[in-house]
């Protein structure tokens, strides 16, 4: 299976059978292809095998595929830290943004979208375990800052986005996966106007299937389908 193809299939032939053992609906789950690092051949190669989702980390390496690969049917998704200034890029690129984790990154994010005239997606970030490296409102602050975003009229929340810590065992992964789904349903059940908490984008190549089991709907996966970083 050295393909993209290959992987491809193979990949989704996992995330198929991880729905079922969860009772999930087939086709629930996305998988969003991460690409950062790799070339543009490699993404064309990725959407030729049926890849509709591209994760990028980077807005200046994304601004270069983005460019290059205009025209091609597939969704763009910003996974990455996003600071304020360049948030005008990042609307003017990707459909859904995963990664707000401030009321001045949703403020700066809606103006942008304003000026183009674009209802930009968005997913808040969370920091399930609170690691000071990482990025992510604290978990008793998600709901805040949506009911703040709400009032945004630029802005559209779709959802939570986790990076939790790295374990080389996914179920010990699961707990976090599981208590950033908890907080989607409290929040959601806050029924807040304009907010639609219908993504759960979380799990990476090696533990997607703990997270589809929690209820991701996006799986953000790179090494299993690209292969190797340099």
């Amino acid at each position: 299976m050295n393909t993209i193809a290959a992987r491809r299939t193979a990949l989704l032939s996992r995330i198929r059978n991880a729905e079922a053992a969860a009772g999930r609906t087939a086709g629930e789950v996305r998988l969003v292809a991460v690409s950062k690092t790799f070339p543009v051949a490699a993404v064309r190669e990725a959407i030729a095998a049926g890849v509709s989702d591209i994760g990028e980390n980077y807005i200046q390496e994304a601004r270069e595929k983005f460019e290059a690969l205009q025209g091609n049917p597939v969704a763009w998704h910003f996974i990455g830290h996003l600071q304020t200034n360049k948030a005008k890029y990042a609307v003017r690129m990707f459909d859904l943004i995963h990664t707000v984790d401030s009321y001045r990154l949703a403020l700066e994010i809606n103006r942008c979208a304003r000026n183009i005239n674009k209802a930009q997606a968005v997913l808040i970030q969370v920091n399930v375990a609170g690691e000071a490296s990482k990025s992510g409102v604290a978990p008793e602050e998600a709901l805040p800052l949506i009911r703040r975003a709400a009032a945004l009229e630029n802005i559209a929340v779709k959802g939570l986005m986790a990076l939790p810590p790295y374990f080389n065992a996914p179920e010990k992964v699961r707990p976090f996966f599981a208590a950033l789904r908890q907080l989607r349903d409290r929040i959601d059940a806050a029924r807040i106007a304009n907010i639609a908490m219908q993504e759960l984008s979380m799990g990476m190549t090696g533990d997607f299937e703990a997270a589809i089991a929690e209820g991701a709907t996006l799986v953000r996966i790179g090494t299993a389908l690209f292969g190797d970083r340099a």
